[in-house]
């Protein structure tokens, strides 16, 4: 297997992998005016979680390690017309480079459990303003309640029989612990699941991004005949489109006084 690299399938990632739903957004209203907010968006890959925030009036910096999904998060916010209220630039979450105190909220999507989550606590205290809010959220389709999650990560594994993350549940109940020990004030955790509407082509292109897959998994020829043999299945199993289970998990934290 490959190493691990998110920036292979970048443009995948900005076409056709879905971000949390509306709910979630809505939700995140409740705990920070996203209206004027600075946020700061960790591994933010092509700016998915990024745009969106932007939409709501917030100006955000997105930083990721991979320089592929920084260009692909430029090239999309130009297209998206939301150039003036994103930045993006190369980082880790563990060393930001963000200025003192310069954030309201700190957002990381899908991402945290690849962080060094103690170094990665301790920078969002240090740029988080007192009051400003930790969102930390996961979105993950859920094989295990899904037929076509079942049957994609069946042929997963019979392209990549090593691969170790097959039948992901979405729960990730650490993360608390993580904020609580950093130092962070936990606030709330919320979890729900849903159905979200994917095209084959969607869910082909999300499904190449996969560590599985195309971020690392397996070599360029291998991910294409995977990605053919896909296609097939899709189109002699499934409706166009189809609906995917997913999981929504997320943690609310707060930084505190100075």
């Amino acid at each position: 297997m490959t190493p691990i690299d998110f920036g292979l399938r970048s443009r995948d990632y900005a076409l056709h992998r879905h971000g949390p739903p509306q709910a979630f957004y809505e939700r995140l209203q409740r705990f920070a005016d996203l209206d004027g907010a600075r946020v700061l968006d960790l591994a933010t890959g092509p700016g998915t979680v990024a745009f969106e925030l932007a939409r709501r009036g917030a100006t955000v910096t997105g930083i990721d390690v991979a320089e592929p999904q920084i260009a692909a998060a430029r090239a999309r916010a130009e297209e998206l017309g939301l150039d003036d209220r994103t930045s993006f630039r190369v980082a880790r979450a563990e060393a930001t480079g963000a200025a003192e105190h310069s954030c309201d909220l700190v957002t990381s999507g899908q991402s945290w459990h690849w962080f060094d989550a103690p170094a990665t606590v301790a920078e969002v205290r240090r740029v988080l303003r007192p009051g400003g809010m930790l969102a930390i959220v996961a979105y993950s389709y859920l094989s295990g309640r899904c037929p076509v999650s079942a049957d994609t990560e069946e042929l997963i594994l019979q392209f990549n029989p090593d691969w170790p993350m097959a039948g992901w549940t979405g729960l990730f109940p650490r993360w608390v612990d993580d904020v609580v020990e950093g130092g962070l004030t936990f606030v709330e955790q919320f979890c729900w699941d849903y159905d979200d509407l994917y095209s084959h082509d969607d869910w082909r292109g999300r499904i190449r991004t996969c560590n599985g897959v195309g971020s690392g998994g397996l070599p360029a020829d291998e991910v294409a005949r995977f990605d053919a043999a896909l296609a097939v299945m899709l189109r002699e199993r499934y409706p166009d489109p189809v609906p995917v289970r997913h999981r929504l998990w997320a943690v609310m934290a707060q930084a505190g006084g100075p």
